[in-house]
């Protein structure tokens, strides 16, 4: 058995069980919108599509995520219906040693 790491273009975003599953269950119309709202921001990021997994929802996109790409979900994420920001975590990126390198952010 083989376990898959993270992807360089994925955004983890922790929340809790209740509002993963409110999020899950629009993941077609979250999709339009995040990519409307970077595109408001003139991003050539694109959100490809979002899955869950056991800690929260995880958001596939077609490049590597930059800092202003990053609020721009979160603002989004918190903001959704039916969503309490208060169990809503900051996005991040993965943290493999490698990535960080490659991107060029310092390992804590």
């Amino acid at each position: 058995m083989t376990t898959e790491e993270p992807s360089y273009k994925q955004v983890i975003v922790f929340m809790s069980n209740d509002n993963k599953s409110n999020f899950m269950n629009e993941s077609g119309s979250h999709v339009l919108n995040m990519n409307r709202a970077l595109k408001n921001i003139k991003s050539d990021i694109i959100v490809d599509f979002i899955h869950s997994n056991a800690s929260g929802i995880i958001v596939v996109t077609n490049k590597v995520v930059a800092s202003v790409e990053l609020q721009s979900i979160e603002q989004y994420i918190k903001g959704a219906n039916h969503i309490n920001s208060n169990k809503v975590k900051s996005p991040r990126l993965p943290q493999l040693k490698s990535y960080l390198k490659i991107i060029g952010l310092l390992y804590l």
